[in-house]
């Protein structure tokens, strides 16, 4: 987000009513998720016993749509950009466990977070190269305890913005070593020092081994997909072909280490320069045309597989009211699974959304509302197999984590109706996924107590 998810610059320090059958429990209880397979077996020789080896398949994409055993694969999901962070300390470690526990109730599937952090606190890189073995353990946890909670992962391996470090932390190691060609921020995407420290940081997470299960990151099931980079811009060149190039580059790269998964770019969704018509007519307004991004350009590359786009109502019309929001809202999701269709052929993910509590004359109805048009639109799509896949809340978090919460962050356990709005969404969804046989039965019956 470009201002608020790490779009708000967060640092480290600024950072359901249920009603539920007797089998969703029971599965519970069992450590199931009763919304998808599980994800694991019995541990592995010489692994943490309390983790065990992943062993289901990959999702797979075929043409415009995602697959996953040969049903249809749709996505409810959540960001918790914070994860890794605060999987490093011994005293912040349950937080993780109890999101992915809250998220599992909800049926939520797919989490999106980050798998980086660049010279800052906690800092995975350290410098160019070279990583903090703590923080790459944390790491692991991360993607251990997501598929021990039956949840696939979205990492993110990059940020636009100067949170967690950033693009800008990729320039300052140049410049203080001599070999940057600029200090402007976007030579992140053209110094070829910074795209060589990039690739050196792929490549050692693409092939890390997770000393928890002893798979390597890029033969891990649990990852659904990697993210090039948070919401990327370049603001120095307005045509997009900077920023084209180094999408076509480093996806080539992260495929040529990775075939198994599913990768996209990360963007907004903004349409640029090639799709003049959509630019004047879905775009939100003029102050996105410098950003450098070109929705239908960027994604129409051969190793990315499907599309992403966010959306904030409340900062994009903020003197809209709140029937034009919702229209908006449904038009912009709409024309990009549109285009992901006819365009590219690919499926779209709507990986972040969100509604702010600081928007004037904000009530919590609000968020029920837009959330709804999101999760509405998702699903008419997926209905009729379209290529609109899914979309992630921004974001969600535990009780006392107040340093981690932007305007819209959101506490599921302390939002009953919202909560019941997710877990409706994902019950629905996986009705559609499995409309017949033993999973179907069981997502039916957690799901008993919704209307």
């Amino acid at each position: 987000m470009a201002f608020g998810n790490s779009g708000l610059g967060l640092y480290h320090v600024l950072g359901v009513a249920s009603c539920v059958a007797l089998v969703y429990f029971s599965l519970g209880e069992m450590g199931i998720h009763p919304f998808s397979f599980s994800l694991s077996l019995p541990s592995v020789p010489g692994s943490s016993s309390s983790y065990a080896a992943p062993t289901a398949s990959f999702v797979e994409r075929r043409g415009a749509r995602l697959f996953l055993d040969g049903h249809p694969f749709y996505v409810n999901g959540w960001n918790s950009y914070w994860l890794m962070d605060q999987a490093v300390e011994m005293g912040t470690r349950h937080r993780v466990s109890r999101m992915f526990r809250d998220a599992a109730e909800m049926g939520l599937t797919v989490c999106r977070t980050w798998a980086f952090n660049d010279g800052a606190y906690n800092a995975l890189q350290l410098a160019p190269g070279h990583f903090d073995e703590r923080v790459f353990k944390a790491l692991d946890r991360v993607v251990a305890e997501a598929g021990r909670h039956g949840v696939r992962l979205i990492l993110s391996l990059a940020n636009n913005l100067e949170a967690f470090g950033g693009k800008t932390q990729y320039v300052r190691w140049a410049w203080e070593e001599g070999v940057g060609l600029s200090a402007s921020n976007d030579s992140f995407f053209f110094d070829p020092a910074i795209r060589d420290y990039f690739k050196v940081y792929l490549k050692t997470l693409l092939t890390r081994k997770n000393h928890l299960t002893g798979v390597e990151y890029r033969n891990d099931p649990t990852i659904l997909a990697w993210e090039l980079m948070n919401e990327p811009r370049c603001t120095t060149d307005p045509s997009g072909d900077t920023l084209q190039r180094w999408i076509e580059e480093m996806a080539a790269y992260v495929k040529s280490i990775d075939h198994k998964h599913l990768l996209t770019v990360g963007s907004e969704g903004f349409y640029g320069p090639t799709s003049p018509k959509r630019r004047k007519t879905v775009n939100p307004g003029d102050w996105h045309n410098d950003y450098g991004m070109d929705f239908i350009r960027n994604f129409n590359v051969s190793d990315i597989d499907f599309g992403s786009i966010h959306i904030y109502p409340d900062k994009w019309l903020q003197d809209a009211k709140l029937d034009e929001k919702v229209k908006f809202v449904t038009q912009w999701i709409t024309a990009h699974v549109e285009d992901a269709e006819k365009e590219l052929g690919k499926p779209l993910l709507t990986t972040e959304f969100g509604v702010s509590h600081m928007a004037k004359g904000f009530d919590h109805s609000h968020r029920d509302l837009l959330y709804r048009a999101v999760f509405d639109t998702v699903y008419e799509s997926a209905k009729r197999r379209g290529a609109g896949a899914g979309a992630f809340v921004w974001q969600l978090a535990v009780e006392r984590m107040e340093e981690y919460l932007d305007d819209f962050a959101v506490v599921p356990s302390e939002k009953p109706l919202l909560h019941r709005l997710i877990k409706a969404q994902s019950c629905r969804l996986a009705k559609l996924a499995h409309g017949k046989g033993g999973d179907a039965r069981r997502t039916l019956s957690a799901c008993a107590g919704l209307s």
